[in-house]
């Protein structure tokens, strides 16, 4: 249980990499920063290392032309940094969805030679935890040949299916910087308008699924009268312990972890961090649990709020990609969308502006974009919502579902919508609906 005797420092950690492997870097807030620049500064003496990663929202540039022969990244949900490199062939992009990230890793079918890691200083026990980021970084670290962590006294110490023993570490870095922030922006008036449309159909004893953003965050302050909210979500920021010192957010109703906030990752300020350090109301775990649509469906009154690029009149969601252009991944925004729609009292809503580009575009589309990606299909979107209102498309014919997409749409754009929809004899007798 001696960890100190395998303590390295960020270049000799960076040199147990070899040629030809795959390596798991944490992300997230969590991206382990001493090691990841020690790594690059020896890029040249590496080839054919993948770098297999969800989200880095850490300091660094390794998307480079240069490296992309020595190392090379391949995303699980893309993020700003690799946007560019993999829309030019210098990063690759695994379409996955959040749930099967850790299947990949244990079932083989992504064999991960090393796991870098990012956790606390061990406690009386020897256990370390993973911290802001338990989501795919404990499936990785159980799967993986040769396991390093970063040993960080500003990551908390978070809890439920979180730890990982010390004996279960090869090699330590201790290191001391703070975590990145992600701070939350205020909403613009079109998200303004879009959260208290949402605020509206969601009950009191409701769980919520939200991740961070302009219309998530408004939609928490215009819960401020609601009673016994609950959370389960892949991710939280600072809206949700807002909401908990407030007392809306008690987590009492939950059929699931009744008291307890349920949750894979946080992004967010210091003060989070802080707050959720070693307390209990916090259960963090891997998103094959979190994720998992036959888990989240158990909670009565499951919300999910889901974002969207664009939404076609008949009901296709395209949320990560702009036309052929990767844009993202399609993250948890399936798996809840699933899980709420088969929750008792459940609901998931599809939340856009309706324009974009200034009001020279409308996200309520005739058409996805020559090839946009379908990341909600038709079938599964329940409610779509715009600032002019929200449409219910479960149950209803194209007809309806395009007059009630068309209703929502910016009024700039509802004639051309309806031309459209006339052309495709989208535009049947159409029955009153609530």
């Amino acid at each position: 249980m001696n960890w100190h005797q395998r303590r390295i420092s960020a270049e000799e950690a960076a040199r147990k990499v070899r040629s030809g492997q795959r390596v798991f870097l944490t992300g997230n807030c969590s991206t382990p920063q001493h090691f990841l620049e020690a790594l690059c500064n020896r890029y040249q003496e590496l080839s054919g290392v993948e770098l297999v990663q969800v989200l880095d929202l850490g300091a660094g540039n390794y998307v480079t032309p240069e490296m992309s022969d020595h190392i090379r990244v391949n995303s699980l949900f893309i993020s700003p940094k690799v946007r560019k490199a993999v829309n030019e062939g210098l990063a690759d992009f695994t379409p996955v969805f959040l749930h099967e990230i850790p299947l990949l890793f244990r079932s083989g079918r992504l064999v991960l030679d090393v796991a870098v890691i990012h956790v606390s200083p061990p406690d009386e026990h020897g256990y370390c935890s993973y911290g802001v980021e338990v989501g795919v970084t404990k499936g990785a670290a159980e799967s993986a040949g040769l396991v390093i962590a970063e040993v960080n006294p500003h990551m908390p110490r978070t809890l439920g299916d979180s730890f990982i023993h010390v004996n279960q570490i090869d090699y330590f870095v201790e290191v001391n910087y703070p975590l990145p922030e992600v701070r939350p922006e205020p909403a613009t008036e079109a998200q303004t308008r879009i959260a208290w449309n949402i605020a509206e159909l969601i009950p009191d004893a409701a769980t919520l699924q939200m991740g961070i953003g302009g219309i998530p965050d408004a939609v928490l302050r215009h819960l401020t009268n609601h009673k016994n909210l609950g959370i389960h979500t892949e991710l939280f920021s600072d809206g949700v312990m807002e909401m908990i010192q407030q007392g809306v957010i008690t987590n009492a109703a939950k059929n699931l972890h009744t008291g307890k906030v349920v949750a894979g990752f946080a992004l967010g300020t210091h003060r989070l961090y802080e707050f959720i350090n070693d307390n209990p109301v916090f259960e963090f775990r891997p998103t094959d649990y979190v994720n998992d649509p036959f888990i989240i469906a158990q909670n009565d009154r499951m919300i999910s709020i889901n974002s969207a690029l664009e939404v076609d009149l008949t009901g296709q969601v395209c949320a990560d990609s702009i036309g052929s252009m990767f844009y993202s991944g399609v993250g948890g925004q399936v798996d809840f969308v699933r899980g709420a729609s088969r929750s008792k009292g459940g609901k998931s809503f599809i939340a856009l502006p309706s324009t974009a580009k200034n009001g020279t575009i409308s996200r309520i589309v005739s058409q996805l974009k020559p090839g946009a990606s379908v990341t909600t299909s038709r079938n599964d979107v329940r409610f779509v919502a715009t600032e002019y209102g929200v449409a219910d498309l479960f149950g209803r014919s194209i007809a309806e579902r395009a007059q009630a997409l068309i209703n929502i749409a910016h009024p700039d754009f509802r004639d051309s919508l309806m031309e459209y929809a006339r052309t495709q004899h989208y535009t049947g007798r159409v029955y009153a609906f609530g």
